[in-house]
């Protein structure tokens, strides 16, 4: 009788595909099953809007209701503050609009936190947009409302559209942000960059959190070797969705003109001595106190490597939840066939503290 057993090699393989296909299927169902809940309860909502509208309906009636839609369904959470946010769902979807496609692919409790926390209608779908494409916990989502992220994303000052080619010009300038937030460090004006660096270090997570998706710290204080002279970057990251090494300095005055030149310096080492094929043209970020735009154009202007410049501000904001961070440890994987090992926060004080 024929070994009718397949042959390892066929058998990973087929195996692989079905795991990936269920887990696709598994996740287009769920957010079906997401986006058909929050439609129901935008439903409920616009009913008791226009019973309130038209019956004067108070709040007895909406705990009467409650109880009895828990007594019926006792597994799904009904109470009179959730029937209350059904009703501020309708409210700010009106039924001439529906709800928009993000936040319906998002889930209740992201959805009441944009009724909690944004009255604007286009922040809020914003918002609903960037968690849904990023997969955004919850606390994510609110660390991100309460930053502003909104009026940040996309301004950093940059000379990206003569120095990348399209489309990846506009993806880097879109993953650039102006100021960056490092409230979490809580220290005062007079930090120097080495203690800034250090403590970037010791809150990764954080740090991560506010450069945006898909960055991975490669070294801090890294070190190369031009010409046989030593030279120490701040901070080297990796970009995975640009596929591109970051070069970070932090300076804490005001932004000066021979800032770019040092830069272009260091990117065009990185080129040579770290970067890979496939990887595309390395970029560099200038950290500072202070950025005048006019000055920055200028010592952009005949700049041919790409920089961003952007302020940062170490002010503590209110204490950010805990975060859950998914995307980090598919980085870490993603990025494990790199020459150089992602750096641990226990790692990074052995470093040489070098200007």
């Amino acid at each position: 009788m024929a070994n009718l057993t397949p042959s390892p090699t066929d058998y990973g393989a087929f195996l692989a595909e079905l795991v990936a296909r269920v887990r696709l299927a598994r996740a287009q169902a769920l957010r079906s099953v997401n986006e058909q809940l929050v439609l129901l309860y935008w439903e409920i909502g616009r009913e008791i809007l226009q019973r309130q509208e038209r019956e004067g309906w108070g709040a007895r009636v909406i705990d009467r209701l409650a109880g009895d839609l828990r007594a019926a369904f006792p597994d799904m959470g009904w109470s009179s503050r959730n029937l209350k946010y059904m009703r501020a769902l309708a409210a700010a979807w009106p039924d001439h609009e529906k709800v928009p496609q993000p936040v319906a692919q998002i889930p209740w409790g992201h959805i009441r936190m944009l009724l909690d926390k944004l009255s604007d209608p286009d922040a809020r779908l914003w918002y609903a947009a960037k968690a849904a494409e990023h997969g955004w916990t919850r606390d994510v989502l609110v660390h991100q409302i309460e930053g502003q992220l909104h009026l940040r994303e996309g301004r950093g000052l940059t000379n990206f559209d003569r120095t990348l080619p399209p489309p990846h010009s506009q993806l880097a300038q879109q993953a650039s942000r102006n100021p960056y937030i490092f409230g979490f460090l809580g220290l005062g004006e007079e930090a120097n960059e080495r203690l800034i660096e250090r403590g970037l270090m010791d809150n990764i997570e954080r740090f991560l959190l506010e450069m945006g998706d898909g960055f991975a710290v490669v070294g801090r204080q890294r070190h190369l070797e031009v010409g046989g002279q030593d030279f120490f970057i701040d901070l080297l990251l990796y970009q995975l969705a640009l596929r591109c090494y970051v070069v970070v300095e932090l300076k804490v005055g005001e932004f000066k003109p021979e800032y770019s030149g040092k830069m272009n310096f260091y990117l065009a080492a990185v080129d040579d001595l770290v970067k890979r094929p496939g990887d595309h043209p390395t970029i560099g970020l200038i950290l500072c106190k202070g950025a005048n735009e006019s000055v920055v154009e200028y010592a952009l202007r005949d700049i041919q490597t790409p920089i961003q410049v952007s302020e940062y501000r170490t002010t503590p904001l209110p204490e950010p939840m805990r975060t859950e961070l998914p995307a980090v440890a598919e980085i870490e994987a993603a990025l494990s066939a790199l020459p150089m090992p992602l750096v641990q926060a226990g790692d990074a004080d052995k470093a040489p503290d070098a200007g």
